[in-house]
């Protein structure tokens, strides 16, 4: 386990309500044992598609944590947790997902993850890791790391900096240029917003001058990096878990 402190309001503060969004219902009923097991008195809620949780969230703010799977429906990759970052900033969220990738575990924080924690992850050391949470700290898991070697250094401050330019951007705009990325049209992306065709070129126009580049297909590239079906090869061997 590795982790590190981080700012919270109080990190005494116990645990009263976690959401646990994941799509697989064996895997949340896993999580809530976990949660219960960590905090007697914490109260679990619970949802099955990235929409749903962000309803959730929106009827009731006061959450100390949500559990968020990176594949669900709603979202792929970095865009749900970047979209929750960007509309509400003040609740933390944590990573839970099959992939075992120490570059995406990495990402995740840079993107605003307060941790990250693969589902093959024993029950207990999965306590552990929301005690850690509690008391303030970041927590990674003991995977294999590649920054490790002196030659990855360079590319993780440019994945920093490139983390940096993402969270600038607003929920909607996140939403924009997830569907940029699957080549989706200006009048393709209104009708599935339900937001005027001008309102879509207005995001593409503030997306481009928040992440510094100049044409559509720069910004494509930016969306790329919210995704990660390019590591799903290298995920460890537990990566088909629910």
């Amino acid at each position: 386990m590795r982790s590190r402190k981080r700012e919270t309001k109080s990190a005494q503060t116990p645990m009263q309500r976690i959401l646990i969004a994941d799509d697989h219902p064996l895997f949340r009923d896993a999580l809530r044992t976990a949660v219960v097991g960590s905090f007697g008195g914490c109260e679990t809620i619970e949802a099955s598609t990235f929409d749903e949780a962000v309803a959730l969230i929106r009827q009731d703010g006061n959450l100390d944590l949500v559990l968020l799977d990176l594949n669900m429906p709603g979202v792929n990759g970095f865009s749900g947790l970047l979209s929750l970052r960007a509309q509400f900033p003040a609740v933390p969220v944590a990573i839970v997902t099959a992939l075992e990738d120490m570059t995406i575990a990495k990402q995740a924080i840079d993107y605003g993850a307060v941790g990250f924690i693969p589902k093959s992850t024993p029950r207990e050391v999965i306590g552990q890791a929301l005690r850690a949470i509690t008391a303030g700290e970041v927590y990674l898991p003991a995977l294999p790391d590649p920054e490790d070697r002196a030659a990855t250094k360079a590319n993780r401050e440019d994945d920093r900096e490139i983390a940096r330019r993402l969270a600038s951007l607003t929920a909607q705009q996140v939403r924009v240029l997830d569907m940029l990325g699957t080549g989706k049209l200006n009048k393709e992306i209104a009708y599935e917003l339900n937001i005027a065709e001008t309102t879509v070129k207005a995001h593409v126009s503030a997306i481009l001058q928040k992440l510094k580049v100049y044409s559509r297909t720069q910004a494509v590239v930016f969306a790329s990096r919210l995704h990660f079906d390019k590591f799903d090869a290298g995920a460890g061997p537990n990566s088909s878990a629910p």
